[in-house]
């Protein structure tokens, strides 16, 4: 599709053993400063400096620091947020990128959370976004301004959640053991396919992939879920979940098969992915009280 309606479009191939090389520098030098680092993806992490290895009192200089010696170091450029807690720190990363940072003070928190458009809020997705802008509410003031009970009339669980952290509220930890809820494998094509056969052999592949990830770090899950993309993007899952734990291509598969033929395709389809949550890694979670304050994550000075 890519290539009719742009016939001069270079195509690059992935080099995903050099991105996990490039990461490695990048993770060396996380741990110059703090052990305490919570990676979010092969280029991106949380870091608590609170008490780092440099003894440096400054949050801000640190970010600096780390970002000039990825420069130097890997030819990259990098942004950083920082902040009180990890997700206005995540929001502030996005600021200033490609090639910047952005520090957002204690007291500055709120104004900057008022201001914000909603859309811009980690964990805002796109349908909830527009389910927001529906009632209403298009900034950190609006959300604010709304009770709990309203928001976990519309939004559920993660009305507690909108609740907490538009006041500043979010008291994560950074968890340099973060403990794997998923693992998937997926695979976009170079031309849409339609006929089934040709998706279960693609899933077939998808599969195997899944089973060496899953046996390489001894996990096995309960949940099995299939990610179709169409040629129109828009995306669907169908998720299916067992009473035993399994690692197995074939006891995957089996599953995979069901979930494809449990309802007709829309169309041509452009990717597919198998992920296995509910992993035998996870231990229940203890219910976190509120605060009625922001929580400070980080007590040094910014």
């Amino acid at each position: 599709m890519a290539r009719k309606l742009c016939p001069e479009l270079i195509f690059v191939r992935t080099n995903f053993d050099r991105y996990k090389e490039v990461s490695k520098q990048i993770r060396k030098i996380f741990f110059e400063y703090t052990d305490l680092v919570e990676p979010l993806s092969l280029d991106e992490a949380y870091l608590d400096v609170t008490e780092n290895k440099k003894g440096n009192p400054s949050a801000t200089m640190i970010a600096t620091e780390i970002r000039k010696k990825i420069k130097e170091k890997t030819g990259l450029n990098a942004s950083a947020g920082i902040s009180v807690n990890k997700f206005v720190a995540k929001i502030a990363s996005d600021i200033n990128k490609p090639n910047g940072q952005k520090t957002i003070g204690p007291e500055e928190v709120i104004p900057f959370l008022e201001t914000l458009d909603v859309k811009k809020f980690y964990g805002v997705g796109k349908v909830t976004k527009e389910k927001m802008y529906r009632l209403g509410i298009f900034t950190g003031k609006d959300l604010k301004s709304k009770s709990l009970e309203f928001l976990e009339e519309h939004f559920g669980k993660s009305g507690g959640f909108y609740y907490n952290v538009v006041r500043g509220i979010h008291n994560s930890k950074v968890k340099p053991s973060r403990t794997q809820k998923s693992l998937a494998a997926e695979h976009t094509f170079s031309e849409n396919i339609s006929s089934e056969i040709f998706m279960l052999e693609r899933l077939e592949e998808i599969a195997t992939e899944v089973e060496n990830r899953l046996k390489s770090k001894k996990l096995a899950g309960k949940t099995v879920t299939l990610k179709i993309k169409y040629r129109d993007f828009t995306l669907q899952t169908r998720s299916k979940t067992l009473p035993l734990f399994i690692a197995s291509k074939e006891l995957i598969l089996d599953v995979v098969k069901e979930l494809l033929f449990q309802e007709k395709m829309k169309e041509s389809v452009r990717l597919l992915g198998i992920s296995i949550s509910h992993l035998n890694n996870e231990t229940p979670k203890k219910k976190e009280v509120p605060k009625e304050s922001i929580d400070v994550q980080l007590k040094l000075e910014f």
